[in-house]
């Protein structure tokens, strides 16, 4: 105790301070019309569909076909693209291979009053279409004006498409092979486009456009990126395109449900304002009755809200933005609760302490470590909740998930965001609650019991 000296109070203060108002407004620079995020605040915050209002939509194999990886990662390139060509940008597609579905979901069109989600999801699902067609028509600014008519080869006509490793010429390249009756048609077409471009569509959307080098014979072409040149993500993703025009398998609608946009966001605005109203009147109690701690307590539940926040907003560099749900800030509130109680838990043992005969300092040392017990118990005890709701609940790709998953993968699958995001809002503000209302609690109360003002037992519950 005697190592934390009074400017620590100041310290700790500050720091929440500043965190606390940068996480709410962010920090952005203008120049002219462009504006740059530095950190994120809460207008920055994904809100899921059940927020904003969208669609969630589960896709499965046919009942008996065994789909395998490679099929399923052409089928969300497909969905991906089709996302893209009808401007839904903010999207979310998962692929779970041990059951073979594929997770997609979107938010509602925002000004579009005559969107269908009905149409959408069954245009979503629709079989693609692959075709190699000869030429294409392009503007003065040398874009695609539309759909090429004449077909070369059909997508049915392809063998496989696969990305590999020119080590000659040190660079990734797409190679696809053609069954025998696209091979002889892929063969006259090279033969007479030789110096002119092949392009391929994925419905009505071009996905590449190549030149012929050469006459391909043998039904073995390879595309090259060009003067730029392909990573190996963007060789790969084409080569899932490709492959997608061949999938031989149909999806199939295995859930589907739409949440409305003004239902989701009166549901937000009504947990919002009870969670300020709450806040508003703990705080209140808190100070009335615990007095001094309850002050300090006020101060770290600030810090710990604007930890929860920023773990959602993507604040650190290190971490992503969140998508957060109806449940995630249920999440947050219940995470505050227990920061109340742990507070009220160390306020209870100084009070005792204070009470009992010893000092300020006796009590602040003794009543500090005397609940950290407790809280450290019930803490532990919801985090391992957590992590367990995030794994039971969590996208075939989440960290939780792919731990746990020689568990739940014996109950079939399970993924619901919704859920995934109370066990992240509750992991976090669990976190944050050792940071906030442990730590910076302790630092604060015994830096403001160095000041002689502050020493007064009153201040601290004794009578």
């Amino acid at each position: 105790m005697k190592r934390i000296k009074k400017p620590v109070f100041f310290i700790v203060f500050i720091i929440i301070a500043v965190f606390t108002v940068t996480t709410f407004t962010g920090v952005y620079t203008r120049y002219g019309d462009t504006v740059t995020s530095w950190i994120k605040g809460v207008s920055d915050i994904r809100w899921g569909i059940d927020v904003r209002g969208g669609v969630d939509v589960t896709f499965t194999a046919e009942e008996g076909y065994d789909a395998t990886d490679e099929q399923l990662d052409s089928a969300r390139s497909i969905i991906e693209q089709r996302m893209i060509a009808n401007n839904i940008t903010d999207y979310e597609v998962y692929v779970d291979n041990s059951s073979d579905r594929i997770i997609v979901r979107f938010p509602w069109q925002s000004g579009d009053e005559d969107f269908d989600p009905e149409s959408a999801v069954k245009e979503l699902g629709e079989r693609a279409r692959l075709t190699f067609r000869e030429g294409v028509e392009v503007d003065e600014n040398n874009l695609p004006t539309g759909v090429t008519e004449t077909v070369l080869v059909e997508g049915s006509e392809v063998d496989k498409a696969y990305t590999t490793y020119d080590s000659q010429n040190q660079e990734y390249v797409v190679a696809i092979e053609f069954k025998d009756e696209g091979a002889q048609k892929f063969a006259e077409a090279t033969k007479r486009l030789i110096g002119e471009q092949i392009s391929i569509w994925m419905d009505d959307t071009m996905i590449s456009a190549p030149n012929v080098q050469v006459e391909i014979p043998d039904g073995k072409a390879t595309i090259t990126g060009g003067s730029s040149g392909f990573t190996f993500e963007s060789a790969k993703s084409l080569s899932d395109k490709i492959n997608g025009g061949a999938m031989p398998f149909k999806l199939v609608t295995d859930t589907f449900r739409t949440i409305s946009p003004s239902q989701g966001e009166g549901a937000k605005d009504a947990m919002i304002l009870a969670g300020i109203i709450a806040f508003s009147l703990i705080s209140v109690f808190m100070i009335a009755y615990y007095r001094l701690p309850g002050l300090v307590a006020v101060i770290s539940l600030i810090g710990q809200i604007a930890g929860m926040i920023a773990a959602i907003t993507g604040y650190f560099g290190f971490n992503n933005s969140f998508t957060l749900t109806l449940p995630g800030i249920a999440g947050m509130v219940l995470s505050v609760g227990m920061g109340v109680d742990a507070n009220i838990i160390s306020a209870e043992r100084i009070k005792e302490e204070i009470r009992s005969g010893k000092s300020v300092n006796g009590a602040l040392s003794n009543g500090f470590e005397r609940g950290f017990s407790a809280i450290f118990d019930g803490n532990i005890t919801v985090i391992i909740v957590a992590i367990i709701l995030m794994g039971a609940f969590g996208t075939p790709d989440s960290v939780f998930n792919k731990m746990l998953s020689f568990l739940f993968s014996w109950f079939g699958p399970s993924a619901a965001g919704e859920i995934y995001s109370f066990g992240y809002t509750l992991l976090v503000g669990v976190i944050y609650n050792f940071i906030m209302g442990v730590t910076a609690t302790r630092l604060m109360s015994i830096s403001l019991s160095k000041f002689k003002a502050f020493r007064n037992p009153k201040l601290y519950g004794g009578k």
